[in-house]
């Protein structure tokens, strides 16, 4: 039995999206159960000042790794500050937000999704690709691409 191709997506690949419209924070599916893989991975990129709502995933561990930029998360009862090299790891059913501590640069993390929330229909992967389409800038292809 042959192997299955490795799977290789390069930034321009990748459309960033935003869950709802009035977002300060976009994601980018790079691979998800589409591919084969129980965990979802995205670029996470919110805006100077931005958040996401309070959410919670009943079955998912999710993983930020931040790449850049400064923030807050808060889990529960917890805060815990973020910088550039930070991993955080957020337990299934944690009530969690995430600010961008920063009102003039953006917050990248790559984040991934263990076990990609299973109890969700269609998973976290499906929530953020039915969203709204956005576009990467120049600073998002530096910061994530390594080109300016």
């Amino acid at each position: 039995m042959t192997a299955p191709a490795p799977i290789l997506r390069h930034l321009e690949d990748v459309v960033p999206q935003l869950i709802s419209p009035s977002d300060t924070v976009k994601l980018a599916l790079l691979a998800g159960p589409a591919d084969g893989s129980p965990t979802s991975v995205f670029f996470e990129v919110w805006e100077p000042g931005g958040a996401q709502p309070v959410n919670a995933h009943e079955e998912s561990t999710e993983i930020f790794v931040v790449l850049s930029g400064t923030g807050r998360a808060h889990s529960d009862e917890h805060v815990v500050d973020l910088k550039a090299g930070d991993c955080l790891i957020l337990h299934p059913e944690s009530n969690h937000r995430i600010f961008n501590t920063s009102e003039t640069e953006r917050l990248y993390a790559v984040t991934i999704m263990c076990n990609d929330d299973g109890a969700m229909p269609g998973g976290f992967a499906e929530l953020v690709t039915k969203g709204t389409d956005t576009e990467w800038n120049g600073t998002d292809r530096a910061v994530l691409g390594g080109q300016s």
